[in-house]
C-alpha cells in the first residue's frame, strides 16, 4: 500500500511538473504608475481564468521604458509578448509591421473615439488603452483660498503664475507649482510642447523647418523657467509625473499641472494628506485660443514577432475590458478605476458619484485636437509630439537641452539654439529639408 500510494504521488507530482512546464509565459513590459501597478495586484482573477498561462512583469520607469521597448521591437529582440506603449508610437509601429491587430477585445466600440483612432492604423485597432488622459490643473483649494484667489474653470498662464507666486511658502517647504523638469520626450518635452501650443509655437513650420528660434518659443521657455525659478521646487529639473506626484500628495505643491489620470491618486486618501484640499481646472491657455492640453493613452500591445500571439490577446483582452474597470471598482472603489478609456465610464452613474473629476477628464480629453492644436497650421499629427518616426530621438535630445536651461546651467537663449541645430541637423540627415 505503501508503495501504491508514493508512486500515486509521484505520478501527481509529474503531472504537476508537467502542467507548470506547458503554461505559456508572457513577458510584459509596463511602466511604473500607479494604474500598472495596481493592474499587476489583481492578475490572480486573468490567472484563475487562465491557468495555462504564466505572466512574467517588467516595470520599469517611463524613460527606460520607452527606449528598451523601442530597441526591442526595432531589433526583433523578441524579449516581450505585450508592451505598454502610447499614441506616439502605435500608428508608426503599425504602419512597419512591428505590431499584431487586435482581436476579441471587449466592446471595441465603446473606447472613447479620441482616444481610439490613435491607436489605430488603416481602421484596425493595434493597442488597447488601459488608461486614457489629457491633462489639467490640479491645486490646493484651501491654499488658493488663502492667497485670496478664485481659480476659473479656465484660467490663462499669467493667473497660474499669479498664483504660485501667491501660494509659495518656501520657509515650510510649499511650492507654489510643481511642474515636470526631468528630461524625455514623454516628461518634460510632453509638458513643453503642449504649453508651447498655447504660447503659438509649433515643432516645424508647413516645410518641416525647425522653430526653435521664434519669439514664440522664447516665450513659452522663458515664462516656464522664470515661473519655476520664482514658485517650483529645488531641484525640479529631476522631476517628472511620479516625482511630482509624491510632492504634491505630501502637501507641497499650490498647483500641478500633468496627467488628469493623477486625479484619483491626489484624491484618494490612502494615497494623499490633501485629498480632500484639491480642486481641477483645465489647463491654461495664453489668449490664443488654443490650452495647453495634451492627449495620451498608455495601451497594450503585441508585438509582431511574438511566438505566444494567442495568449498575449487573451490577457490584452482582460486588462482593457469593461469587466476589469469592475474588478478595480469592487477592490479600490469607482474613483479608482482606469480612467479615459470607454464611453460607458462616463454614464456610470456610480463612477461620476465616486470620481468628482470626471467631468474634467473628459472635457480635457475632447478638447485636445492632434490635427490643429497649435496656432499657425502644422505639418504633422500629435498634441504634445510630432507623429514621425525621428521625433522620439529629437525630442529625447531637446528635453535634456531644456532641462539644463530648467536647471541654470544653460541660458534661454543658449538652449534655443542648441534645439533648432539639434533638430535641423536630424531633420536633414532623415531628409525631411535640404
Amino acid at each position: 500500500m505503501k508503495k501504491f500510494i508514493s508512486a500515486l504521488l509521484g505520478a501527481s507530482a509529474l503531472c504537476a511538473t508537467v502542467s507548470v512546464a506547458l503554461a505559456e509565459k508572457l513577458t510584459i513590459a509596463t511602466v511604473n504608475n500607479g494604474d500598472m501597478i495596481r493592474m499587476q495586484g489583481l492578475t490572480a482573477d486573468f490567472t484563475a481564468k487562465n491557468p495555462d498561462i504564466e505572466l512574467q512583469w517588467v516595470t520599469l520607469e517611463e524613460n527606460v521604458l520607452r527606449q528598451k521597448v523601442t530597441t526591442d521591437i526595432a531589433t526583433k529582440g523578441g524579449q516581450f509578448d505585450v508592451l505598454t506603449i502610447g499614441t506616439y508610437e502605435v500608428p508608426i509601429w503599425a504602419g512597419k509591421g512591428w505590431l499584431n491587430e487586435l482581436n476579441g477585445l471587449d466592446d471595441v466600440d465603446d473606447i472613447l473615439p479620441a482616444i481610439r483612432s490613435g491607436l489605430s492604423h488603416e481602421g484596425k485597432v493595434y493597442a488597447a488603452p488601459f488608461y486614457g488622459e489629457s491633462s489639467m490643473i490640479m491645486y490646493r483649494t484651501d491654499l488658493m483660498e488663502k492667497a485670496g484667489l478664485t481659480m476659473p474653470a479656465g484660467p490663462n498662464w499669467e493667473f497660474v503664475r499669479k498664483a504660485a507666486k501667491a501660494m509659495t511658502d518656501k520657509s515650510n517647504e510649499v511650492y507654489g507649482i510643481c511642474l515636470r523638469g526631468k528630461a524625455g520626450w514623454g516628461e518634460n518635452m510632453a509638458f513643453l510642447t503642449a504649453t508651447s501650443n498655447a504660447f503659438g509655437a509649433r515643432w516645424f513650420d508647413m516645410d518641416w523647418n525647425a522653430q526653435f528660434d521664434t519669439p514664440e518659443w522664447k516665450e513659452t521657455l522663458t515664462f516656464y523657467v522664470d515661473m519655476m525659478n520664482e514658485s517650483g521646487p529645488p531641484g525640479a529639473s529631476s522631476n517628472g509625473f511620479n516625482e511630482n506626484l509624491a510632492l504634491f500628495n505630501t502637501g507641497k505643491c499650490g498647483m500641478w499641472i500633468d496627467a488628469t489620470v493623477a486625479a484619483s491618486f491626489v484624491t484618494n486618501p490612502k494615497d494623499s494628506s490633501v485629498h480632500d484640499k484639491v480642486g481641477f481646472a483645465l489647463a491654461p491657455d495664453a489668449g490664443k485660443g488654443k490650452r495647453s492640453n495634451w492627449l495620451w493613452a498608455w495601451s497594450l500591445a503585441i508585438p509582431a514577432g511574438t511566438k505566444q500571439n494567442d495568449a498575449a490577446q487573451k490577457f490584452v483582452s482582460w486588462a482593457t475590458s469593461k469587466a476589469y474597470l469592475e474588478l478595480v471598482a469592487a477592490k479600490e472603489g469607482w474613483a479608482n478605476v482606469p480612467p479615459g478609456t470607454r464611453i460607458s465610464l462616463y454614464k456610470n452613474q456610480k463612477y461620476l458619484d465616486a470620481a468628482p473629476f470626471a467631468q474634467m477628464t473628459l472635457d480635457s480629453i475632447n478638447a485636445a485636437d492632434p490635427v490643429n492644436g497649435t496656432v499657425k497650421p502644422k505639418p504633422y499629427v500629435g498634441v504634445q509630439f510630432a507623429a514621425i518616426p525621428e521625433f522620439q530621438g529629437i525630442a529625447t535630445k531637446v528635453g535634456q537641452i531644456f532641462s539644463a536651461a530648467l536647471a541654470g546651467s544653460k541660458t534661454i537663449d543658449e538652449a534655443l539654439a542648441e534645439a533648432q541645430a539639434v533638430t535641423t541637423r536630424a531633420m536633414k540627415k532623415a531628409g525631411y529639408i535640404k
